[in-house]
């Protein structure tokens, strides 16, 4: 059987990354992707019948903001600033 692959050490002082649905963040989530680090500044509200759930971020590095849409049964990998 193959021995399973350990993980890298992280930083104390980062907070894990948590896997949540799109109306379980928080305002303070941080969102990575390919494009920078977002940060959540608005509760997520659903749109088409429940179906996709919108998120209103921030961009950290700069003042651009924007709505996330997500399908509402998506796990989004987020990191939380409170835990």
């Amino acid at each position: 059987m193959a021995k399973p692959k350990s993980k890298p050490p992280r930083n104390a002082d980062e907070p894990a990354p948590v896997r949540v649905l799109p109306l379980g963040l928080r305002i303070g989530d941080r969102l990575t992707d390919e494009t920078g680090v977002w940060e959540v500044i608005g509760r997520p509200f659903m749109t088409a019948g429940g179906k996709t759930a919108n998120v209103r971020v921030k961009r950290v590095e700069s003042a651009a903001e924007m709505i996330r849409v997500y399908g509402a049964h998506e796990r989004v990998t987020v990191k939380r600033s409170g835990q």
